[in-house]
């Protein structure tokens, strides 16, 4: 991995620099094109999807997953978008094509096994919030929870030397991973996976959970999206899916409990609908494709 290349790293520098390496978008842009068409039939839209095969595989494994609870086995791509919905399987097409990129980081500045279990494990708890709370388009709030950390790994991928420098800040600070960000860079992981999911045009549903989930009092335009990512977050963390070993819990934002307004024995029923469906998309999604 190379060493810095800017002195004083900036979200824009950052970003500018990922968007270079990355060329998801490319990916997302054909897809939404092939949706857009007024033309397009299903078949269309689903051999975009099917010209990587890994991809296919995974979100067809997702499909038959308990995440979806399908009645009937879904065999191809076109079955998954006609259970799904378009829209959706673009965002989770999108969010299991990330879970594969960024892995070279060393190991020193992130477990990435521990980081998605963490992110999948928000996303699902999400999710599951979701469905209580009778959201529409819950796919939406798995992909947010499962890219809300993405900021995390982008830094560790440009700047490598100074994240080092910052976590060892951070260790003697005993500070939260967003304080100790904010302290030594002037911006913080969400403000960084924001501003990527933006250049790449993804929609702000997804992207302003990402940059206030550890704010989420500031959100403007979707405050139960980001209540929502903020809570599960909170509960990821406290079920043990960490990304260091500190075992430091974000505190909870009381606005976003008071929009969420969800009672507390209903945590202990959420968690469990969770648990099991956390453990079986972890191992779809860490396959190699």
């Amino acid at each position: 991995m190379p060493a810095d290349n800017f002195k004083t790293p900036t979200v824009e520098g950052i970003v500018e620099q990922t968007q270079t390496v990355y060329s998801l978008p490319l990916f997302y842009d054909r897809l939404n094109e092939k949706i857009s068409h007024p033309r397009s039939s299903l078949d269309d839209i689903g051999r975009v999807i099917s010209e990587d095969q890994g991809l296919t595989v995974r979100l067809l494994k997702l499909a038959n997953s308990p995440l979806f609870a399908s009645l009937s086995k879904v065999d191809t791509i076109t079955k998954a978008l006609t259970l799904i919905g378009t829209q959706q399987l673009r965002d989770l097409a999108l969010a299991v094509s990330v879970v594969g990129s960024f892995s070279e980081i060393p190991n020193d500045l992130i477990n990435i096994k521990a980081f998605w279990k963490h992110n999948i494990a928000c996303g699902i708890l999400a999710r599951s919030i979701a469905t209580y709370r009778r959201e529409p388009n819950q796919e939406r709030f798995f992909v947010a929870g499962m890219l809300h950390d993405l900021g995390i790994l982008v830094t560790c991928s440009a700047i490598p030397d100074s994240v080092r420098d910052m976590l060892l800040e951070r260790k003697r600070c005993g500070d939260l991973h967003n304080v100790s960000e904010q302290k030594h860079f002037g911006f913080e992981h969400g403000d960084v996976g924001s501003a990527l999911l933006t250049k790449w045009k993804i929609p702000a549903n997804i992207s302003e959970p990402v940059a206030f989930h550890h704010s989420p009092s500031s959100a403007s335009k979707y405050p139960n999206e980001v209540a929502t990512i903020h809570l599960a977050n909170i509960i990821s963390h406290t079920m043990g899916f960490t990304l260091y070993d500190d075992r430091l819990v974000p505190p909870i934002d009381n606005s976003a409990w008071s929009i969420l307004d969800i009672p507390v024995k209903q945590l202990s029923t959420i968690i469990k609908q969770s648990e099991s469906q956390i453990e079986e998309t972890c191992a779809i999604l860490s396959e190699a494709g």
